[in-house]
C-alpha cells in the first residue's frame, strides 16, 4: 500500500485546502497520475499518485484544511480497494434531492484561505446536456484566482441551482448531475421564464460582457445563444470575426449631439473580476508602503545587438535555447546589484536583510494577469542556463502551471514593457524588494557620438526603487553599471 502525502508547499506555508479530487476510492490510478488538488492562498497544487495502483482510502475529504505531509489518501496495487471503498461513496446519494437516488450533487469546491464566496462566471454545460466525470461543467472567480468546477460524475447536467452572475458562499450546491439522464425540467425553467419576457434585463455572462468591453464590441450586435437569448463568450468571438457586424452603430453619426440617456444605451459596465480588484488593492498599496521613486536613462543597444546577432545561431545549436536580450539585462542587473547591494535588499522591522545572492523576478504577463516566476541564484548562471529557465517559466505562467514557490524569495525583478511596445514607465515595486528595472522598445533615434550625429537602436531604462534604503547616488550608479554592461557587453566577462 502506498500513501499519498502533502508535497512542500513552498516557503512559510504551512497548509493547505483539499479542493478536488479527481479519483474517488476504487479507480484505477497510473504512476505520477493526478489524483487531487490542493489550494493555498496563492496558486493551486496538483497532488500526483506515488504508485499505480487502486484507489483506496481518501483520509481527507474535499473542503478538508491540511498541513504538509498530512496523509491525503492510500492507494492499493490490484483490486481489493475497490469493495473496502465502497462505504467511502455511499454519502453522496444522500445528498441529491434533486433528481432522485442517482444523482450527485455539484459543489463550490474549496476556495483557498480566507476566501468565503466566489461569483459564478461562466457556464460550459447547459440543463440536459450530457457530461463525463471531471469534465469541466462552470467557472468561478474569487478575489485572488479563477476555479473551474469538474463534474463529481459522469451523467446528464439535470439542474443548475446557481446561474451566472450569482455570487455564492464556500459551501453552496451549483447544480445536480443525473447518473440516469432524468432532467428537473420544471423547477430549472420556472426562474428563466421571468428575464425572458424582460427581454433587455437579462444578465449576459460575465466573461462576455468582460470580451465586449475589451474589443468595443456593443450587446446590440451580437446575437446570444444562452439561456433565454443571454450572451455567452463564444457569441462575442463570433460578432468579432462577422465583417457584417461593422454598419451597427448608426446613432453615432447623427448630426445632432446625442442625449445621456442614448449614452447610457451605448455603454457597457462590467462589473471586475475579483482577481483584479486583488490587482489594483495590492498595487495601491505598494505605492502606499513604499517611498518609491524612479530614475530614467537610456541605453545605446549597438553592440548588444551585433553580439546576440553574430552568435545566436550557434547558442541556439549548441545550447537549444535561443539567445534573447533577457540573459544580457538579467547578467548586467546581477553584476550592478553587487556593486549596490541596497537595491538587492529588503527592509524588515528596523532592519535591512542584504541578500548575497540573486533571485531574479522577471515579471510576465498571462491571460489571467501579471505574475513574478522567479529564477534563484540567477547570479551564479550561464547565458545558456538563463535563457532556459526564462523560457520555461514563461511557458509554465502561460500555461497556468506555476507554483507557489516558483513565485516566492525574489530580490529583484525585471519588466520588459518593450515586448508590447512601451517607449517609457515607471514601474511598480514589487514588494517587500526595493528595486524594479523596466524594460522599453528599442527604437532607433538621431544620436551624437564623437561629434557626429549617427542612427542607433537606443532604449530607455526606468529603476523603481525604495528611497528608504536605496539612496538616489545608489540608484544612479545601478543604472549607470547597468547601462555600461550592455553597452559594452565584454565587460560581463571581464567582471568590470
Amino acid at each position: 500500500m502506498s500513501e499519498v502525502r502533502v508535497p512542500t508547499l513552498g516557503e512559510s506555508v504551512t497548509e493547505a485546502t483539499v479542493a478536488t479530487w479527481f479519483k474517488q476510492p476504487g479507480d484505477a490510478v497510473a504512476a505520477d497520475e493526478m489524483l487531487c488538488e490542493l489550494e493555498t492562498d496563492k496558486v493551486t497544487v496538483e497532488v500526483p499518485a506515488p504508485s499505480a495502483g487502486v484507489m483506496g482510502e481518501i483520509i481527507a475529504a474535499e473542503g478538508e484544511t491540511v498541513g504538509v505531509d498530512a496523509l491525503l489518501a492510500t492507494i492499493v496495487a490490484g483490486d481489493g480497494a475497490a469493495a473496502a471503498s465502497a462505504p467511502a461513496a455511499e454519502p453522496a446519494p444522500a445528498a441529491a434531492p434533486a433528481a432522485g437516488g442517482d444523482s450527485v450533487d455539484v459543489m463550490v469546491p474549496s476556495l483557498g484561505e480566507s476566501v468565503s464566496e466566489a461569483t459564478v462566471s461562466t457556464w460550459f454545460k447547459a440543463v440536459g446536456d450530457t457530461v463525463a466525470q471531471d469534465e469541466m461543467l462552470c467557472e468561478l472567480e474569487t478575489d485572488k484566482v479563477s476555479v473551474e468546477v469538474p463534474s463529481p460524475a459522469a451523467g446528464v447536467l439535470a439542474e443548475i441551482i446557481a446561474p451566472e452572475g450569482e455570487t455564492v458562499d464556500a459551501s453552496a450546491k451549483l447544480a445536480v448531475i443525473s447518473s440516469s439522464g432524468a432532467v428537473v425540467a420544471a423547477p430549472a425553467a420556472a426562474p428563466a421564464a421571468a428575464p425572458a419576457a424582460a427581454g433587455k434585463d437579462v444578465e449576459n455572462a460575465p466573461s462576455a460582457n468582460k470580451l465586449m468591453a475589451e474589443k468595443g464590441i456593443s450587446a446590440a450586435n451580437v446575437q446570444g445563444s444562452g439561456r433565454d437569448g443571454r450572451i455567452m463568450k463564444e457569441d462575442v468571438l463570433k460578432a468579432a470575426l462577422a465583417p457584417a457586424a461593422a454598419p451597427a452603430p448608426t446613432p453615432a453619426a447623427a448630426p445632432r449631439a446625442p442625449s445621456a440617456a442614448e449614452d447610457a444605451v451605448r455603454e457597457e459596465r462590467v462589473k471586475m473580476t475579483r482577481l483584479r480588484q486583488t490587482i489594483a488593492k495590492r498595487l495601491k498599496d505598494s505605492q502606499n508602503t513604499a517611498a518609491m521613486l524612479t530614475t530614467y536613462n537610456e541605453v545605446d543597444m549597438t553592440e548588444t545587438m551585433a553580439l546576440r546577432k553574430q552568435y545566436k545561431d550557434e547558442f541556439e545549436k549548441k545550447h537549444g535555447a535561443r539567445l534573447g536580450f533577457m540573459s544580457f539585462f538579467t547578467k548586467a542587473c546581477c553584476h550592478a546589484l553587487k556593486e549596490v547591494p541596497e537595491v538587492n535588499a529588503e527592509i524588515d522591522g528596523t532592519d535591512i536583510v542584504y541578500k548575497n545572492y540573486v533571485h531574479m523576478g522577471i515579471a510576465a504577463g498571462t491571460p489571467t494577469g501579471l505574475v513574478v516566476p522567479v529564477i534563484r541564484d540567477a547570479d551564479k548562471m550561464s547565458f545558456a542556463d538563463i535563457e532556459k529557465a526564462i523560457a520555461e517559466k514563461g511557458r509554465r505562467a502561460r500555461d497556468g502551471k506555476l507554483s507557489m514557490a516558483e513565485m516566492q524569495g525574489g530580490t529583484f525583478t525585471i519588466s520588459n514593457g518593450g515586448v508590447y511596445g512601451s517607449l517609457m514607465s515607471s514601474p511598480i515595486l514589487n514588494p517587500p524588494q526595493s528595486g524594479i528595472l523596466g524594460m522599453h522598445k528599442i527604437q532607433d533615434r538621431p544620436m551624437v557620438i564623437n561629434g557626429e550625429i549617427k542612427i542607433r537602436p537606443m532604449m530607455y531604462l526606468a529603476l523603481s526603487y525604495d528611497h528608504r534604503i536605496v539612496d538616489g547616488k545608489g540608484a544612479v550608479t545601478f543604472l549607470v553599471r547597468v547601462k555600461e554592461a550592455l553597452e559594452d557587453p565584454r565587460r560581463l566577462l571581464m567582471d568590470l
